[in-house]
């Protein structure tokens, strides 16, 4: 039987106070809808659509591919938006699984136990449901005597033993759409909110004899939603716990997993440990490394081995095996680090190639720079590659050295083996094993002080 995945992505989210569509605030690295979406993926649906309204510009633009859009126009609450898929596709039949754009946590598991649990009961609707603690504003699941399902009452319209009840609405649905296409058209907006609620769906297929099958989560945080900055706050808790925990289960050592940050996509080898306040964003790291406290690595792979000392930002770069970088480096787009190369304090480099061995200790700028093995390279080191118009590349050899304090200006060749002095400036090409100096003749000049002070 074909699968639809509708995703209702048209919320204006008050609340967030924000000038930025909710579902496209940034959890973990991505926006929420995009957690959604990758969720819907793994069931491998026939069609994904998403339900999209306030702001829709900037939503359609985000959406991931192979993501259809359905225009709600003017929200008026969620059955109004699968009015509007009716409408759009008149021709839509099998399963329709329908998700919140603002509701990342379901997890593919849950979603395929929830339509084995709908074929097996023949149901024509199966929907989420949770035991709270607090149920606070979520709709309450009303059953009989005998527990039987009788409908869904929405908090704000509610008598108080009706918010007594502890079992509430998840907001997620698998329908028969055959069977629950033509009751979309019985519903009314009698609330106060003058909304079209999904909700009463429920009540109108008990009523054609229809069989409503709730479907209580195993864990209740999948239901949790974003509405306001405090919401959105606490699934990066949950998330990151979660994410901790898969990790050390894997054989990484996390010593703080309140204050460690590895969004999801990353990779962690096995006996790396990872010290307090690491951010790992879109990282692929080795085995056996050490990553200590402020480092921030995204887009980028560590080799084994390596070793991240303190407060080091790395971007768009690769490190191989039994590196050593930091404390306070800059590692941006287009780095690439050789084997046992080691970067260290406030140092920075930009698409520059460091070949195995090769050393750059302290206080250096390194861009656009081709560098060979077991080279020096010495403190104070710039690299001059933008001449106001364009960049250009320097070229040192195996083996060179490259004294304190030089200047290399682009494009320039420093040869295999070549010495520069320090304090040079380098704007000739070097050949290999000579020595470079470009630098003024000192002269001393006596007694220059005490005729300066007038003595």
């Amino acid at each position: 039987m074909s699968v639809t995945v509708v995703i209702l992505a048209a919320g204006e989210g008050k609340r967030m106070r924000s000038s930025l569509p909710k579902v496209l605030h940034p959890l973990c690295g991505k926006p929420l809808v995009h957690h959604v979406v990758e969720t819907a993926k793994r069931l491998k649906p026939d069609a994904i659509l998403a339900v999209v309204g306030s702001r829709k510009e900037a939503v359609l633009q985000a959406l991931p591919e192979g993501v259809e859009a359905v225009d709600q126009g003017l929200p008026r609450g969620t059955g109004h938006a699968m009015m509007r898929v009716a409408e759009e596709h008149p021709r839509l039949g099998g399963t329709v699984v329908v998700l919140s754009g603002d509701v990342p946590l379901v997890t593919a598991g849950t979603l395929r136990a929830m339509l084995a649990h709908h074929r097996r009961r023949r149901a024509a609707l199966t929907l989420a449901t949770a035991v709270l603690e607090h149920p606070d504003a979520y709709g309450r699941i009303v059953r009989d005597a005998s527990g039987a399902f009788l409908g869904i009452r929405e908090a704000s319209d509610a008598p108080r033993e009706i918010l007594r009840i502890p079992e509430v609405n998840a907001g997620i649905y698998v329908m028969d759409w055959g069977r629950l296409r033509p009751l979309l058209a019985t519903l009314r907006p009698a609330n106060r909110q003058r909304e079209y609620y999904l909700t009463d769906l429920a009540s109108r297929a008990l009523g054609g004899g229809m069989r409503v099958e709730p479907y209580i989560l195993r864990d209740p945080r999948e239901m949790l939603g974003v509405n306001t900055r405090n919401d959105l706050a606490n699934l990066h808790r949950i998330l990151y716990a979660v994410r901790a925990s898969e990790l050390m289960e894997r054989g990484v050592t996390v010593l703080d997993p309140a204050s460690t940050f590895v969004d999801p996509g990353c990779s962690v080898g096995r006996d790396t440990i990872l010290y307090p306040n690491v951010h790992l964003r879109g990282a692929r790291i080795g085995r056996g490394c050490v990553i200590y406290p402020g480092n921030i690595v995204e887009d980028s792979t560590v080799g084994a081995g390596t070793i991240l000392n303190p407060n080091n930002w790395i971007e768009g770069a690769r490190i191989g095996k039994a590196c050593r970088v930091g404390p306070m480096s800059h590692l941006r787009p287009g780095t690439v680090l050789g084997d046992g190369v080691r970067v260290g304090n406030f140092v920075e480099t930009k698409k520059a190639r460091l070949g195995r061995g090769t050393k750059a200790a302290h206080l250096t700028y390194l861009g656009d720079a081709e560098i060979g093995r077991g080279a020096n390279i010495g403190c104070g080191t710039i690299t001059c590659n933008y001449d106001g118009r364009q960049k250009h590349v320097t070229v040192i050899g195996d083996g060179a050295f490259i004294g304190s304090d030089c200047q290399l200006v682009a494009p320039v060749k420093v040869g295999r083996g070549a010495y520069t002095a320090s304090g040079t400036t380098v704007t000739e090409d070097v050949p290999p094993g000579a020595l470079a100096v470009g630098r003024a003749r000192q002269r001393n000049i006596p007694g220059w002080v005490k005729r300066k002070r007038g003595q």
